[in-house]
């Protein structure tokens, strides 16, 4: 069974299914956010993991000693991932602005694939 901190989702449920483009969903047996088909956001063990714009990834990771790389499973790097890890689960509102972030991303990105 997939072990994650549910005080966690408690917060990222709270900050993002208020938005009418992001559906509550499952990665890896993991708690996630989707913005239609496309994963933004999920819960892995003790962390956050999001998909951001690559350029945003890369700044994070150097200038946040909070952010790692995303690596589920084992996985090599993901360009466009990072790990957000916390231990008080309130202390993810900070990162909001990344959140809609990344919802804006995967919107584009879709919008992108219509046209």
């Amino acid at each position: 069974m997939a072990k994650f901190n549910p005080d966690h989702k408690a917060v990222l449920d709270d900050m993002l299914l208020d938005n009418p483009l992001v559906r509550p969903g499952k990665m890896f047996g993991f708690p996630a956010y989707f913005v239609g088909k496309k994963l933004c956001i999920c819960l892995y063990e003790e962390g956050v993991g999001v998909k951001i714009p690559e350029q945003s990834a890369d700044k994070l990771l150097e200038t946040d000693r909070n952010v790692v790389p995303f690596q589920p499973l084992g996985k090599p790097k993901m360009r466009e991932w990072i790990q957000i890890n916390l231990t008080n689960s309130e202390d993810y509102k900070r990162y909001k602005s990344v959140f809609n972030e990344s919802i804006r991303f995967l919107q584009a990105q879709q919008e992108k694939s219509i046209l």
